[in-house]
């Protein structure tokens, strides 16, 4: 066990055992089945939905009988992206762990700490027969980040929670108290490739931090996608062969690729180049290669300056900030995923607005743009907005034991990412969320990792509030 040495041990001991089950997005049979397995040996009240969403109960501790019930929530699944090279299979491979300096991380992949550390701190607590607590409802939901499938498809007849607690946030010291809503997007479309001569040629553009399509949309990092399309928009008589970019909708895409024929002649001294903010992407490349040979099939000229030309087009980034909270985005959306093979086109965003009519109206420029394109557009994975809560007895109290155990503010906020606290409430009436969790950096991307000290913080304040409750 490579993080048995760490404390809280039991926190660490259940996420390293769900390190070694795969449990990407649309991938977590076996971490709902270890899930269950664990409320069964322990005698504890459990069940398990068609979706693969697993509830638990635990009865309240000496003195909490008559105490509000509680709601831990965490999600299953994880974001699986690997580093450029690494060879990684997220359906068959365990998480490679290893501690560096106070942090955890995977080795050249994501960690998934977001959302592995609550399922593990709630299995900790379950586990703990020590600990005093109010009457808990674990609920731990699958298919969370590709558009909260899991929390979706939840039946929340037989909760009877006050208080939710989602542990679920990546910055220690921040309470988060409501979100975006959200959509996935896809346009596809069909262009028909052609055998044709030339030079065959690769253009990679690489090296770019990525992140969270949420929480990182307002640090200025570039997208690979909309970046390689500035690139083959400086090449004249280019037809695609192919194109790859991005793993997941909700991170923004590090690295993306092309494949194209240039004409003979061409493609000597070109080197079309992109210059992004090199404070913010000083690991960025720009890599062009010509291989020779005659070619092969490819889109023709015309409609490959129509796919790049859409690439143009397609909006990306923040598209509107908040009025009355200084810093804080309203609506954007991340051009995730790119892919052209054999003529087949298909482009997936994530959009996110705390105003349902923005969203809409984005959703229907999105679909604008397929239109004129000779596209079709589809919307999926659709999760509302969690609104601010005026009066919060939750928020209170959090704040008061937070300011208790280390003598300050915490920070109160709603941030411009999906949290499952929306569906919840909708679920269960009266409920009131607030999020919280340990300081993690970097997630979605294969740099991710979490902090040793943290989590421990964050556990010992865990135990506190459901003391308080």
């Amino acid at each position: 066990m490579v993080l048995s040495n760490l404390e809280p041990k039991s926190v660490f001991r259940f996420f390293e055992e769900l390190c070694r089950i795969p449990h990407g997005s649309g991938n977590t049979a076996a971490a709902s089945a270890w899930a269950e397995a664990f409320a069964r040996e322990r005698g504890l009240r459990c069940r398990r939905d068609e979706a693969g969403n697993v509830v638990i109960w635990k009865e309240a501790s000496a003195g909490y009988e008559d105490h509000p019930a509680v709601m831990l929530q965490g999600h299953l699944d994880m974001v699986c992206v690997a580093g450029p090279g690494v060879a990684h299979d997220f359906t068959r491979d365990p998480l490679e762990l290893e501690v560096d300096g106070g942090w955890v991380r995977a080795k050249g992949t994501t960690l998934g700490g977001d959302d592995g550390i609550a399922v593990a701190m709630v299995m900790a607590l379950l586990d703990d027969g020590a600990i005093p607590h109010p009457p808990l409802e674990a609920v731990f939901t699958v298919d969370e980040e590709v558009g909260m499938l899991g929390a979706t498809a939840l039946d929340g007849s037989d909760l009877r929670a006050r208080y939710l607690l989602n542990i679920d946030s990546e910055e220690e010291g921040v309470l988060t108290v409501g979100c975006a809503g959200g959509a996935r997007c896809d346009l596809t479309g069909t262009f028909p490739a052609a055998p044709g001569g030339g030079v065959v040629c690769t253009l990679t553009v690489s090296g770019l931090q990525g992140g969270h399509s949420g929480v990182d949309i307002n640090k200025g990092r570039a997208n690979a996608n909309k970046l390689l399309a500035e690139c083959l928009d400086q090449l004249p008589g280019l037809r695609l062969i192919s194109l790859r970019g991005g793993a997941q909708d909700n991170a923004i895409p590090g690295s993306a690729e092309a494949v194209f024929l240039l004409p003979a002649g061409a493609s000597e001294g070109r080197r079309p180049s992109v210059r992004p903010d090199p404070e913010l992407e000083p690991h960025f490349s720009c890599a062009f290669t010509a291989a020779g040979g005659c070619g092969g099939p490819a889109l023709s000229e015309e409609d490959s300056r129509r796919v790049v030309r859409l690439l143009l087009d397609a909006p990306n980034g923040i598209q509107s900030m908040e009025p009355d909270l200084p810093g804080q985005v309203r609506t954007s959306l991340n051009l995730g995923v790119m892919r052209l093979e054999a003529g087949e086109l298909s482009l997936t965003w994530s959009v996110r607005s705390s105003d349902a009519g923005e969203k809409e109206a984005l959703i229907a420029r999105l679909e604008a743009l397929a239109g004129s394109a000779g596209g079709s557009f589809s919307r999926r994975g659709e999760y509302p907005a969690w609104p601010y809560r005026k009066e919060s007895p939750l928020r209170e109290a959090m704040v008061r034991v937070f300011r208790r155990l280390y003598g300050r503010e915490p920070k109160v906020e709603t941030i411009h990412a999906g949290l499952e606290c929306g569906i919840l409430a909708d679920k269960v009436p009266g409920l009131d969320a607030v999020s919280f969790g340990p300081q993690m950096v970097d997630i979605h991307s294969d740099r991710e990792r979490m902090s040793v000290e943290s989590v421990q913080r964050t556990w010992d304040y865990l135990r506190e509030v459901l003391r308080e409750l």
